[in-house]
């Protein structure tokens, strides 16, 4: 691929959305052709499997959720980050695979080697060139909660949170180009550590 695919990975409310939106202005400021994108979701298609998947107190079972995250990861990937990798664009992901492994594998506890295979099959068996995993302490959760568990993941208890975020540390360690970003510490010093990340692994010249 001619482009770049950066993936911010965390739990909910961990900042990644915010360090998205800095990074695109960041890169833009640069003169770099950028794309920002989240999982799941990204497509129309992709996010309506979303609304879905999310859906407050609808009864998806953890196989079924798995399947959801998955078709709607393919569509996503064929429709959008591809195409725009290819032609040479950034692209910058609001969550991809380890997301999925760390929900629904360390937190539903579903078969992790059958969650890499469906991770293969959806993505074409593409990887991040870069990803930056945003842990918190999990008191911040309801501290930087505007709405409240709003949807149907952030509604799990303290339990699964820290099954997944177990999750998260033991992926860091197996995944090339994966690292940890202490999501604790302020907006600005978080963003250093984002552009100082690329530099160091030459994402950006």
């Amino acid at each position: 691929m001619k482009g770049k695919f950066i993936v911010l990975e965390g739990p909910d409310r961990c900042g990644k959305s915010t360090q998205a939106k800095m990074l695109v202005n960041h890169l833009i400021a640069l003169g770099k052709d950028v794309v920002l994108t989240r999982e799941p979701g990204g497509t129309p298609t992709a996010e309506k499997i979303r609304q879905i998947v999310l859906e407050p107190g609808l009864d998806v079972r953890p196989m079924a959720e798995l399947f959801l995250y998955e078709a709607s990861r393919a569509q996503h990937t064929q429709e959008k980050i591809i195409p725009a990798l290819e032609a040479g664009k950034i692209v910058i992901c609001e969550r991809y695979t380890m997301s999925t492994c760390a929900y629904q594998g360390y937190g539903r506890g579903i078969d992790l080697n059958i969650i890499d295979t469906l991770n293969k099959i959806a993505t074409l068996d593409m990887k991040p060139d870069l990803t930056l995993v945003f842990l918190m302490s999990d008191k911040y959760f309801t501290e930087r909660g505007e709405y409240l568990f709003s949807d149907r993941l952030e509604q799990e208890d303290i339990a699964f949170r820290q099954k997944m975020r177990r999750g998260y540390l033991e992926m860091i360690d197996k995944t090339p180009n994966a690292h940890l970003i202490d999501a604790d510490k302020n907006i600005s010093e978080i963003q250093a550590r984002v552009t100082q990340l690329l530099k160091e692994t030459h994402i950006i010249d």
